[in-house]
């Protein structure tokens, strides 16, 4: 029985799509059209635009600024249906997937679908250390992002109030782990609240001194970007206040210190009350799901391996996108593409593309990603951008960095309340979200 609270009609379509991120957005807006029924299936009511985490986490923005709810963008399409629920099995050969309740106790137990379209993301791995996740949490999610928030605010007040000079320095420490793209501008960030905004705030300590420390395990910043590229970040970072320590891997973290290992075998200790982690990724566990249920392989991130054209092996009926998959390519070795937003939203296009071909008798092609290049922000005016043919660095960076993340952002008005937030933010450096909503996480 398909459950969604009226019956497909005329027999139509029946698509379901897990996961409202970047790609199950984009499969399902440009599905809306078509001849076919929708539901999608998402744990939260809506969609967390991830690039700006990070600045949700240092107070540069707030949450509803970063967030759009997902029935607000579907309400003009009666065909579509959200249902706020997890997806907590499949079921392939019966084409059904067994739902879980995200809210009170109440969820259909299953929905079917004659299309599936699984985009369940990815989380930050820890390397086999679990036990590091409270200790040192990551800005991947609206939660874990006020978290961060949470935890950075809290060490400058707790700061003030503590008169032990070692303490103090503890507390006024932040080490971000990993120095991609958000490492870099979460310590930007930081480095900024420190030396910029927080100066005149307090009377006891001066923000300025505060150490924000860069871990990274290979030689250099941004590793996806072009070494020259990768040098000037490093510069921007350090004309910041920020250390960027390369070729240091972290080995243990407990709630007063982080130890890090460097490449001779010597480790060193260093006090801090503030973790952020931004190193590695691993796929959702639904990506273990379905690619148990395909005989599909994984790689040691868990990554399922699909088709040329998305599609699971032996279920072309199944669709999975995003950083959850790695694609096989035309001579079998599987690719993995980068882990950011253009991807996944032009597996969703594609993927809708198959579905709407199918309907009409046609036959799904292979993804082709089209590389429009990549940005990473570093702080005020500073950014570098590795485009085709061209790397830029600096001021123009910063403004092609601010122009396309307004473009991408959903929702007219959350473009115009962070033109205005960036905009007023850029005249008096000020930041507007410094908000600590939960002091009890502060430790």
């Amino acid at each position: 029985m398909y459950f969604g609270g009226r019956v497909p009609q005329g027999g139509a379509h029946r698509v379901v799509v897990i996961g409202g991120g970047f790609a199950g957005l984009q499969a399902v807006s440009h599905l809306a059209s078509a001849p076919v029924e929708i539901t999608l299936v998402d744990r939260r009511n809506f969609h967390l635009f991830q690039p700006l985490t990070y600045q949700l986490a240092t107070g540069a923005l707030s949450e509803g600024e970063v967030c759009f709810p997902l029935r607000a963008i579907f309400k003009r399409h009666r065909n579509v249906r959200v249902f706020l629920a997890e997806a907590a099995g499949l079921d392939l050969d019966a084409r059904r997937v067994r739902l879980e309740p995200a809210v009170g106790d109440v969820s259909p137990d299953y929905v079917e679908y004659d299309t599936l379209i699984v985009a369940g993301g990815s989380q930050y791995s820890y390397f086999g250390h679990d036990e590091w996740e409270p200790l040192a949490p990551q800005v991947k999610s609206l939660e874990s992002a006020l978290d961060v928030r949470n935890r950075v605010l809290g060490a400058f007040e707790a700061a003030e109030l503590d008169s032990e000079e070692p303490a103090r320095q503890a507390w006024l420490t932040f080490v971000i782990v990993g120095a991609g793209p958000t490492g870099v501008e979460t310590a930007g960030q930081i480095a900024e609240l420190a030396r910029d905004t927080l100066r005149r705030d307090f009377r006891a300590i001066d923000t300025a001194e505060g150490r924000i420390l860069l871990v990274e395990a290979t030689d250099r910043v941004l590793g996806t970007f072009p070494p020259s590229l990768s040098r000037k970040a490093q510069r921007a970072l350090e004309h910041l206040g920020v250390t960027v320590m390369l070729d240091r891997t972290v080995v243990g973290i407990d709630e007063g210190s982080v130890t890090v290992k460097a490449p001779d075998g010597g480790t060193a200790t260093m006090p801090t009350r503030t973790v952020i982690w931004a190193a590695g990724v691993t796929a959702s566990r639904l990506a273990a799901q379905v690619g148990e249920q395909a005989g599909a392989e994984l790689d040691r991130s868990g990554r399922v391996t699909v088709e040329p054209d998305l599609t699971l092996p032996g279920h072309p009926e199944v669709f999975a996108l995003g950083d959850m998959v790695r694609v096989r390519g035309a001579d079998g070795t599987p690719v993995v593409y980068p882990g950011v937003a253009p991807v996944a939203m032009q597996q969703g296009r594609h993927a809708a593309a198959a579905v709407r071909a199918r309907l009409t008798g046609g036959t799904s092609t292979p993804f082709r990603y089209v590389d429009k290049g990549n940005l990473a922000t570093i702080g005020r005016a500073r950014a570098v951008a590795d485009l085709p043919g061209a790397r830029v660095s600096g001021f123009p960076a910063w403004a092609l960095w601010l122009g396309v993340h307004l473009w991408y952002l959903v929702g007219f008005q959350n473009r115009l309340v962070v033109f205005i937030r960036w905009g007023y933010s850029f005249v008096i450096h000020g930041r507007g979200a410094r908000v600590i909503s939960a002091l009890g996480r502060v430790r």
